[in-house]
């Protein structure tokens, strides 16, 4: 098996990966999957969303994601601490995101959104075999004047 450097992870995290969804190039992002990859997200309260490199049956495809994302906004990611551990092939970043709805984004009303993100990256051959993404967006309570300022689950 191949070992890789870190900066073969960084690079190919925040250049070929986010870099390519930066530039809306969703094609040179997919690229940087295998062909047996999974995307796993959590938000929240929100159910789980499952996204498929070559999916099945009633299965969401990585350019369903991805095509929703630069659609509808123009996404910048930025301020990457990495944790990585080689001999595994598994990286951990933590994250800021802002998305600037597109002019004709159903989400233009909800302006500019800055998220904190944690990704968990494992890696085959080089390339991305599983995502799991947990972000935060830390001004939905605001936006929705719910008062509450505790996690959930967290007594008031």
């Amino acid at each position: 098996m191949k070992t890789f450097s870190r900066d073969y992870y960084i690079n190919l995290i925040e250049d070929s990966y986010f870099g390519n969804v930066t530039r809306a190039d969703i094609s040179s992002a997919c690229g940087c999957f295998t062909d047996s990859s999974e995307i796993v997200i959590y938000h929240g309260d929100n159910p789980v969303r499952r996204f498929y490199k070559n999916p099945s049956n009633n299965e969401d495809s990585l350019e369903v994601f991805y095509n929703h994302l630069v659609g509808n906004y123009n996404a910048l990611f930025e301020d990457f601490v990495h944790t990585i551990d080689l001999e595994c092939e598994k990286v951990a970043s933590n994250f800021i995101v802002t998305l600037k709805p597109k002019q004709d984004s159903v989400y233009l009303s909800s302006g500019t959104l800055t998220l904190n993100n944690s990704n968990f990256f494992r890696f085959k051959n080089g390339k991305i075999n599983y995502m799991i993404i947990y972000y935060a967006n830390p001004t939905l309570g605001s936006m929705l004047n719910n008062s509450n300022n505790g996690p959930t689950g967290f007594p008031k």
